[in-house]
């Protein structure tokens, strides 16, 4: 593994997040914090630094993932940001600026290795490693790792 990851977890449902984060846990990364919808993206502790967050499109109390999107690029700038969503396809062109998304129904296998991809892009981009193919990235990727 290249390196180990602080990531945010911001999924509405209880157990798909608890799955999500022994996944992270399991590939040896730190899960710093979790959400479930906006206002708790919004009243996360500034001082954590996630590298990775993982973000679901439709949250809690009617929050929109793409709204905690926005939080987490403005309170975090260096974090890449990845949907995990069943509504890949709602997702815009552009992405609001993510990097990519990871589409629901997802395997354990598809999960740790986009994890595998993604620590190698963070700590020594751009990865060598294959592209998984549970993972779509966006423009912004390319452009983060490759200038």
């Amino acid at each position: 593994m290249s390196g180990r990851m602080d990531v945010l977890i911001v999924e509405d449902e209880v157990l798909l997040a608890m799955d999500i984060e022994a996944m992270v846990e399991d590939s040896g990364h730190t899960v710093l914090a979790g959400a479930t919808c906006v206002e708790e993206v919004k009243a996360l502790p500034r001082d954590i630094n996630p590298q990775l967050a993982l973000v679901d499109v439709h949250l809690a109390h009617g929050s929109s993932g793409f709204d905690a999107c926005r939080i987490i690029q403005q309170r975090w700038p260096d974090a890449l940001v990845v949907f995990v969503t069943a509504n890949a396809s709602k997702i815009p062109n552009d992405f609001l600026g993510a990097h990519g998304v990871i589409a629901k129904p997802f395997s354990h296998a598809g999960v740790i290795s986009t994890l595998k991809y993604l620590a190698e892009g963070v700590f020594d981009p751009p990865p060598t490693l294959a592209r998984p193919a549970s993972f779509q990235p966006s423009p912004h990727l390319r452009q983060r790792w490759v200038g």
